[in-house]
C-alpha cells in the first residue's frame, strides 16, 4: 500500500494478488505439495546411498503426511487428489524405468503444457492470464474490448510463458545429463523463487491497470 493509496483500493488490491497467487496461476499449495517431497526425495536418495526405493517411499510418505494435513484443515479434496496422484505417477516413472531423474519427469511435462496453452493463447489473441481472471472475477470476456487490458493481460501471460519454459530449458539438460542431485536442486530453487517473481511481476504489472478501471468505473 503506498502513502496516497486509499484503504479500499489496498484491500482490493490484497484481493486481487490472492486471486492471482490462490485461484488464477496455481497458489501456494501446488508450491508445498511439489517442493517437499522432491526435498524429502533428493535427501534420502543421498544419504540411503542412492537407494530408489527408499526415496521414492519417503516422498510418498511426506506426500501422504501433506495430503492428510490438508484434509485436517478441510483444504478441497480436488487439490489434495491432483496434488498426490502427480506425486505417485512421479514415483511410478522412476520406479518402472529403474531412473531417478525420471522422478522429475512429469514436471517437465506439466511445464511444457502450461507453457504452450499461455503461448498460444497469445497468439491467438485470447491472453489465458486474462480468461482466466476474467472468470474468477465475474468480469468474462468484457475485458477484451479494453485495448489497455488486453494489452497488459497479453504482457502479462508472456511471463508465465518465461516461467515455464525457462524451467525446460535450464533442467532438461540437467535431466538428459543424468544430473539428479543438481536437477534436484535447480528444480526447488526455480519453483518457489520463480513462482513468487513471476507472480509478483504479474501483480505489478496488472494493479495499477485494474485499479484504473475501478476509478473509471466509480
Amino acid at each position: 500500500m503506498t502513502e496516497d493509496q486509499d484503504p479500499d483500493e489496498a484491500r482490493e488490491d490484497v484481493h486481487a494478488e490472492r486471486i492471482l497467487l490462490d485461484r488464477a496461476i496455481g497458489g501456494w499449495r501446488g508450491l508445498i505439495d511439489s517442493a517437499v517431497p522432491t526435498l524429502v526425495f533428493l535427501t534420502v536418495y543421498v544419504f540411503s546411498g542412492n537407494v530408489l526405493g527408499t526415496a521414492l517411499v519417503a516422498a510418498l510418505v511426506a506426500g501422504v503426511l501433506i495430503a492428510l494435513w490438508r484434509v485436517i484443515r478441510r483444504e478441497p479434496l480436488r487439490q489434495i487428489l491432483t496434488g498426490f496422484v502427480g506425486l505417485a505417477i512421479a514415483a511410478a516413472f522412476a520406479q518402472f524405468t529403474g531412473r531417478p531423474e525420471n522422478f522429475f519427469l512429469p514436471g517437465f511435462l506439466v511445464n511444457v503444457v502450461y507453457g504452450s496453452a499461455f503461448l498460444i493463447s497469445i497468439l491467438v489473441r485470447w491472453p489465458l492470464l486474462g480468461v482466466v481472471l476474467g472468470f474468477v472475477t465475474g468480469e468474462r470476456t468484457a475485458w477484451r474490448s479494453d485495448p489497455k487490458l488486453r494489452r497488459a493481460y497479453t504482457a502479462a501471460s508472456w511471463i508465465w510463458v518465461g516461467v515455464f519454459f525457462s524451467r525446460l530449458i535450464v533442467q532438461l539438460p540437467l535431466y538428459f545429463a543424468g544430473a539428479l542431485g543438481a536437477l534436484g536442486t535447480v528444480k526447488i530453487v526455480m519453483g518457489w523463487p520463480f513462482f513468487l517473481a513471476g507472480a509478483y511481476f504479474t501483480y505489478r504489472l496488472l494493479a495499477p491497470i485494474l485499479r484504473e478501471k475501478r476509478t473509471e468505473g466509480a
